[in-house]
């Protein structure tokens, strides 16, 4: 499947930008307990989605997804606040939220292409 190899990718590019952007507001903003969540959620995106290429079913598999999915629904609502508090710029917030939109519609496309899949079986 090379949409999920895509996916892989693609959630670990973000994860990647999720600690720098971590990084950069403990050590110049000294800004802990967001910032903390965000790097949570963000990724455990990725974790979840590596975690799916080892599930024990096709039930597992889409829970994991479905997992992401929900982690990457609660990353856009920490980007949100970091941006309405004004701890990351709007250029940060959108580089990051347009990423994570992106990793939202390709789960959301993989999960339901799964889900079809399982009920024509």
């Amino acid at each position: 499947m090379e949409s999920k190899n895509i996916l892989v990718e693609k959630s670990l590019k973000f994860a990647i930008n999720v600690v720098n952007i971590y990084k950069q507001l403990t050590n110049e903003k000294k800004e802990f307990v967001l910032s903390k969540q965000l790097v949570r959620s963000g990724t455990s995106i990725g974790a979840n989605i590596r975690e799916s290429q080892y599930a024990s079913s096709p039930n597992d598999f889409i829970h994991k997804l479905s997992i992401s999915l929900k982690e990457a629904n609660e990353t856009e609502y920490w980007l949100e606040i970091l941006k309405e508090t004004e701890y990351i710029s709007m250029e940060d917030y959108s580089k990051l939220v347009n990423d994570n939109k992106e990793l939202i519609k390709m789960l959301i496309a993989s999960i339901n292409t799964l889900k079809q899949k399982k009920s024509k079986a």
